[in-house]
């Protein structure tokens, strides 16, 4: 089943100390100041903010969903899903590895910490 908009912004903003924001007109979500997602509603995508390590990996998972966003930014690992191919599992996965990414360390850890505790 597809994603929506919808699922983007919930899932993003349930990330401890995700907030929305606005980059070039498109609803963004930050941790820490830093961008760590971009919504385009009109072109039903997210793009996502990884290292090409974790770009390499998400690629070889759903190779019909994602896709290196075109030129530099691609090759530094920001990364587009579409949202019509995507499903909720890769939606989560993707939001969650580029919050860890850019959130600062003392917060991750803080939050695998509470992530591991029954």
């Amino acid at each position: 089943m597809a994603c929506l908009p919808e699922d983007v912004r919930a899932l993003a903003l349930m990330l401890p100390e995700a907030l929305e924001g606005a980059h070039q007109g498109h609803p963004d979500f930050r941790v820490g100041g830093r961008i760590f997602a971009t919504l385009w509603t009109d072109e039903a995508r997210v793009v996502v903010r990884l290292t090409p390590e974790a770009q390499a990996r998400l690629l070889d998972a759903e190779p019909d969903a994602f896709e290196p966003v075109p030129g530099a930014w691609g090759t530094r690992g920001w990364t587009s899903l579409d949202l019509d191919m995507a499903e909720e599992e890769a939606l989560r996965a993707a939001l969650l590895t580029a919050w860890r990414i850019v959130a600062p360390p003392g917060l991750v850890a803080r939050y695998e910490s509470l992530a591991l505790d029954p």
